[in-house]
C-alpha cells in the first residue's frame, strides 16, 4: 500500500523530540511555503513524515523534494486523514507526535513553544496552536476546538479579530490542523479513529483523551497561519457528509451515560435543525446522506463506546465542565472561559 522514500540518515540513527506528520492530498502548491516554514524552526530536534493520501499524479511530491530531516510515504489509495496520521505515528517512537496541515504555515518559534507546554504538567496529553487566517493574520482562524453539550464541535473564536493579549488555557480538544500529542497518551487511547475518515476525528480523539483523565490546552503563543479555514473545502458536499455523520458518532461514542441520556433530546434537535437548515440552503443531499450513514453504522459505534467508556477515568462532572452549555456562546464561537479571550500571550 505504501511506497516509502527515506531521505538522509536512517530513522534509527537519530533521536528526535518530536515527529511532525503532514498528510497531503492535492496540495502540492503549498509545499514550498511549508518547507520554508519548517526549515526556519528554532527547535531542530524533530523529524518530518509526509504522507501523500493518493493525490492526483501531477499533485504528488517525491522523496527527492524532501529535506534531509524528512521521509515521504506515497499511498495509492486515499485512506482518510485519520488513518494516514496513524500510519505516520507508527513510523516513529518520538515522545511527541505533531499533526500539521499542509496549508498551515508555522512561525519559526512554533514548535519550540508548542512542545514547551508539556514541560509544565505531566497530565497534559495534547496542545493546540493558535491559528491565524493566512490571508489576514489579524483574524483568528481557530483557538482550539470547543464542544457544545448537545453534540456540536466548533473552532473557538473563528473569524474574530486577534486581541492584543491572550491567556493560554484548557480547551475541549486540540485542532489537528496544528497540534501536538504526548505520544504515550496518543497510543494509550488508540490514536485517531480511522472509521471517521476525516472531520471530527480530532474532537473524537480529544474526547477520548479527556475521558481517560488527560488535560488538553492551547499554546496560543505557538502560531500558524492557516489557509484551510477560509477555503471552499469546508463548505463542500464532502465536508457536509462527513461532518453530519461524524457529529453523531462522536456524541454517541463518547458522551458519559448520565449526560448521554440527558442530552439526547438536544442532540436530536440539533440534528433536525442541521437537516432543516440544509434544506433551506439547498445542501440537503450530503447532509441527509451523512445522518443516514451515521445511524446505519450506529451498531459499530455502540460497540466502540463500550470500550471507550470502560476505560473512562474522568468524572461526569469533569467532562461536563469542559463543554460549552450556552447556545449563545456557540453562535459567538466563544471559548469555555470567555475571560481568556481578552488576554493570551501577545503576538
Amino acid at each position: 500500500m505504501t511506497r516509502p522514500g527515506a531521505v538522509g540518515k536512517r530513522w534509527g540513527e537519530m533521536s528526535h523530540k518530536a515527529s511532525i506528520a503532514v498528510v497531503t492530498y492535492n496540495t502540492k502548491h503549498y509545499w514550498a511555503k511549508l518547507r520554508r516554514a519548517l526549515d526556519a524552526q528554532t527547535e531542530r530536534a524533530f523529524e518530518l513524515i509526509v504522507i501523500d493520501n493518493a493525490s492526483n499524479l501531477d499533485e504528488r511530491l517525491s522523496a527527492e523534494q524532501m529535506p534531509q530531516y524528512a521521509r515521504y510515504v506515497q499511498l495509492e489509495k486515499n485512506i482518510g486523514f485519520a488513518a494516514a496520521n496513524n500510519i505516520a505515528a507508527r513510523q516513529t517512537a518520538a515522545p511527541f507526535f505533531v499533526c500539521l496541515n499542509p496549508d498551515a504555515f508555522p512561525r519559526p518559534e512554533w514548535l519550540s513553544r508548542l512542545l514547551s507546554v508539556f514541560d509544565q504538567r505531566p497530565d497534559i496529553a495534547a496542545a493546540g496552536s493558535l491559528q491565524l487566517c493566512d490571508e489576514d493574520p489579524g483574524l483568528i482562524d481557530g483557538a482550539g476546538d470547543c464542544y457544545w453539550a448537545g453534540g456540536l464541535p466548533y473552532r473557538a473564536l473563528h473569524g474574530r479579530p486577534l486581541p492584543r493579549h491572550f491567556h493560554p488555557g484548557e480547551v475541549f480538544s486540540a485542532c489537528a490542523a496544528a497540534c501536538a500529542f504526548r505520544r504515550s497518551a496518543f497510543d494509550a487511547v488508540g490514536g485517531f479513529d480511522e472509521s471517521f475518515f476525516c472531520y471530527c476525528e480530532d474532537v473524537d480523539l480529544g474526547f477520548r483523551l479527556r475521558l481517560a483523565g488527560w488535560k488538553i490546552v492551547q499554546a496560543n503563543d505557538a502560531i500558524v497561519h492557516h489557509v484551510g479555514g477560509g477555503s471552499s473545502a469546508w463548505r463542500s458536499d464532502f465536508a457536509r457528509y462527513y461532518g453530519a455523520r461524524n457529529r453523531v458518532w462522536t456524541f454517541v461514542k463518547n458522551m458519559p451515560a448520565p449526560l448521554l441520556f440527558a442530552l439526547l433530546p438536544a442532540h436530536i434537535l440539533l440534528t433536525a435543525f442541521v437537516l432543516l437548515w440544509s434544506l433551506i440552503r439547498g445542501t440537503a443531499s450530503p447532509t441527509w446522506r451523512g445522518v443516514i450513514a451515521a445511524w446505519k453504522g450506529i451498531g459499530k459505534v455502540v460497540r466502540a463506546r463500550a470500550a471507550v467508556q470502560g476505560q473512562r477515568r474522568a468524572s461526569t462532572f469533569e467532562i461536563a465542565r469542559h463543554m460549552v452549555w450556552s447556545p449563545i456562546a456557540v453562535m459567538q464561537r466563544r471559548t469555555i472561559r470567555p475571560s481568556a479571550e481578552r488576554s493570551l500571550p501577545s503576538r
